[in-house]
């Protein structure tokens, strides 16, 4: 009876996110030419659990950035990795991970005014990057299409 009552805990509880993903994936230099912006985002490889990226956005003469790592969450976040993120000007937010498949990662944090979720998904030499959560009691979405690129490359002028 035991081990049926096993089988079918494990049968219906349905696949299992890995919080402590390998997001090797994600690294590399990717360059985003799109809505009359430039935004070149890089990550490193990851390293004894660390994983360090930049996000340099240029738009209208204007020059905007952020920090962001990927690590150990700490013991308060509920999940063993996490996205922190550091926008220019504003404060470090912590996003744990939420759900992982290979190419694919999403971090949360509902708690935040806005974004509440972080996405990047991973397609060939394409990476897409969205950030999403509610505005005003309406639901909004940020995208990003990155393609691969030379470290440094710049969008066409």
């Amino acid at each position: 009876m035991l081990t049926a009552l096993i089988l079918t805990a494990a049968l219906t509880a349905g696949p299992q996110a890995d919080l402590r993903p390998d997001l090797g994936w994600m690294s590399g230099y990717w360059l985003s030419c799109e809505g009359g912006r430039e935004v070149a985002e890089t990550w490193s490889v990851p390293r004894l659990n660390l994983m360090a990226g930049t996000s340099i956005t240029v738009r209208n003469g204007q020059v905007g950035w952020e920090l962001s790592r990927i690590a150990p969450a700490g013991p308060e976040a509920n999940a063993p990795f996490a996205y922190f993120a550091h926008p220019e000007g504003q404060a470090l937010t912590v996003f744990p991970v939420i759900e992982s498949a290979p190419n694919r990662v999403v971090f949360q944090q509902s708690a935040h005014d806005f974004p509440q979720r972080v996405i990047y998904e991973r397609d060939g030499d394409v990476l897409n990057a969205r950030i999403e959560g509610e505005i005003e009691g309406q639901a909004r979405a940020i995208r990003w299409r990155f393609q691969k690129a030379e470290l440094n490359a710049r969008c066409p002028t």
